[in-house]
């Protein structure tokens, strides 16, 4: 099952590529808002497995799937490959931050360049379903209610800006939020642990790996966090990016107005974000 935000409506995405909305194909007795959609994540999944049809549409008009999360979450050095490019200990607890919900960015939308150490992150996406306090890492799958694909845009400079450095300010500009394109149901990921990762800048590879190297896996995490805050309906669990990040190349290499920038998750999607001046 794929829910997607298609023009600010929940709707279902079919094999073939053809949207259904959701509040229509139920007769309205489900909600067309699609944060108002978790709240009915099991009737949502009955849906699916029985309507038929659907229409065409442009990838332009999806929205974020969770477009107004009260909480979004960021994992640092989450992948083993990535903590030894920057030379930095394999953490024993999650590096937790914030990003913003102002920066919550279209799958498709444009991301502005207009500082010099931009940097990309494909990253492995986790929107809470049920949410709640103190999950138990045996029930935290069942807390997600779909993964999607995502980039934590980063500026570099703003992000070490202070000593000790602090990320949420740097990772929280205009638009350094993009996912989707659409939330995949969790529960019908058969290989949600060892999701295969690639992303491509102009074309280049320049980071390829799997979910499988996450030091903290996403039930770790759900029980991480949710051992301290509540998790909400909607908030967004962004868990980490493998190795390849510019800031880690000899020398850097920064995002620059005109670069495309695509992310790939197998079995969950793409997205696709176009670097453009302010």
């Amino acid at each position: 099952m794929r829910v997607a935000n298609l023009n600010g409506r929940a709707s279902l995405i079919t094999a073939e590529g053809l949207a259904i909305d959701i509040e229509q194909a139920s007769g309205g007795t489900l909600p067309h808002e699609p944060m108002r959609i978790f709240d009915h994540w099991a009737q949502v999944r009955n849906l699916a497995a029985t309507v038929h049809g659907g229409v065409r549409f442009d990838s332009a008009e999806l929205d974020a799937p969770s477009p107004a999360p009260r909480q979004i979450f960021g994992i640092g050095l989450n992948y083993r490959a990535h903590a030894v490019e920057t030379g930095a200990p394999i953490p024993d607890t999650p590096l937790t931050f914030t990003k913003f919900v102002s920066a919550v960015n279209r799958p498709f939308g444009d991301i502005t360049i207009d500082v010099p150490t931009v940097d990309w992150e494909i990253e492995l996406v986790a929107v809470i379903g049920t949410g709640g306090r103190n999950i138990p890492e045996s029930a935290a799958w069942a807390a997600v209610a779909g993964l999607c694909v995502g980039q934590d845009i980063s500026d570099r400079l703003l992000q070490r800006a202070t000593q000790p450095p602090q990320f949420s300010l740097g990772k929280s500009r205009e638009g350094y939020a993009p996912f989707g394109p659409w939330l995949v149901d969790a529960a019908s990921v058969t290989n949600r642990d060892a999701l295969p990762l690639k992303c491509t800048l102009n074309g280049e590879v320049v980071q390829q790996s799997n979910s499988s190297d996450l030091i903290f896996t996403i039930p770790q995490l759900i029980a991480y966090l949710s051992g301290i805050v509540a998790l909400y309906p909607g908030d967004v669990v962004f868990t980490g990016t493998p190795s390849g990040v510019g800031g880690a190349r000899t020398p850097p290499q920064f995002l620059n107005q005109g670069d495309v920038l695509v992310s790939t998750i197998d079995g969950v999607g793409s997205i696709t974000n176009h670097c453009v001046p302010a």
